[in-house]
């Protein structure tokens, strides 16, 4: 494929996953349609984390200005889609009014709807009438009730009080944000990685939650604290580390190495690698357009292989088709659209290195092909 091939690749599958979720929801008919025979006892939160979750990866395409052509007609629609769908999640006299207010997972997923506030501030956030603003601040509110443990929950809890802050509310809790910052700062493990708490997890949690929400947390506050602004630049370069070591992880046919916990999110384990292409800073030695080809391969060694959806076109669990086995207990069939967040690219106008660069070998390929390739160096801090 060449580079404008794997733009509308990226975007046909984008809404391949997104679609179902979106038309049902903006027709308040998500809760009759969303199938939740698997892990049943969850299936109470799987709206709301498949409505967060996709939200969370389309949110960049939505929000991005100047496309032109079919292109900007899709975006036009599925933007109005998504404010549709805002409505019928957070309107209490909605069929399909989520829960927000039990203690435990809607803190998570309210968390990732946030994200996608933070992320299209202009086109989400800032064209929700004073009616559907007021519902989707009621409804994070709501989700204060549960106290995060010492871990990645934290950052859930702070990135609703950025959506909150986003949203205008003068209310917003600047200590839940000041706390998830100050203890990932003292979590950090070294090499570009964070414990998830204070032990290391062998896990792309550091890819899923930890270092995009950071991110976006303390760069959004980075003007409420000389230390947060100080703190900025460290945290975005040990993302950048960790970017890149996300990139070497993608062997030459686009496999990965699949451990740890969650990894049914399929190619969400990219997403901070996704986020550091979307907001350029990738390091210099990693080109962006090289980041492209090794992401494409990703989801296409995914998406060719059968069994990733049902009759109905929702996904289901696995990485490679369906392996229910491969699911924590705490999955669902909504937890699996985080794997949306790699699409976080769209965000770029075709224009962008990202996308009209040429095609190149990703790092695994140059290596394995015989070329004389720079030695990967450690963060030395």
């Amino acid at each position: 494929m060449n580079d404008t091939e794997q733009r509308k690749y990226w975007l046909d599958t984008m809404l391949q996953i997104g679609h179902p979720v979106l038309e049902a929801l903006s027709r308040r008919e998500l809760k009759n349609q969303l199938p939740t025979e698997f892990h049943n006892d969850r299936s109470s939160f799987a709206h709301l984390e498949a409505f967060a979750r996709t939200a969370c990866g389309m949110a960049p395409w939505l929000e991005l200005e100047g496309l032109e052509g079919e292109e900007e007609q899709l975006r036009a629609r599925y933007a109005g889609l998504m404010l549709e769908a805002i409505d019928a999640a957070t309107d209490p006299a909605s069929p399909d009014y989520m829960d927000f207010r039990t203690e435990g997972q809607p803190l998570v997923d309210a968390a990732f709807l946030a994200h996608a506030l933070v992320r299209a501030p202009k086109q989400l956030a800032g064209r929700l009438n004073e009616r559907v603003r007021g519902n989707v601040t009621a409804a994070l509110k709501q989700t204060r009730r549960t106290a995060p443990s010492g871990s990645n929950w934290l950052l859930f809890s702070a990135m609703v009080e950025a959506a909150l802050y986003i949203l205008g509310d003068p209310e917003y809790d600047r200590m839940r944000v000041g706390y998830a910052i100050h203890m990932f700062m003292d979590w950090y493990k070294g090499d570009g990685v964070y414990g998830d708490g204070k032990e290391f997890h062998w896990d792309y949690y550091n890819s899923f939650v930890i270092q995009p929400m950071l991110l976006d947390v303390v760069k959004l506050f980075e003007h409420e604290s000389g230390q947060y602004a100080e703190w900025k630049p460290v945290i975005v370069e040990r993302a950048q580390r960790y970017a890149t070591v996300l990139e070497r992880m993608i062997a030459p046919d686009g496999t990965y190495p699949f451990t740890g916990r969650s990894i049914v999110y399929r190619f969400g384990a990219f997403q901070l690698l996704s986020q550091a292409a979307l907001q350029h800073f990738l390091e210099e030695a990693l080109p962006p357009q090289q980041v492209r080809c090794a992401l494409t391969a990703v989801i296409a060694r995914i998406m060719e292989f059968p069994g990733n959806f049902d009759e109905n076109g929702w996904l289901r669990p696995g990485v490679y088709g369906y392996q229910p086995e491969l699911a924590e207990s705490y999955i669902n069939t909504g937890s699996l659209y985080l794997c949306a967040s790699v699409f976080l690219p769209l965000g770029l106008l075709p224009s962008d290195p990202f996308w009209a660069g040429e095609d190149m070998k990703w790092t695994s390929q140059r290596i394995t092909s015989g070329e004389n390739v720079m030695r990967d160096i450690a963060l030395g801090k």
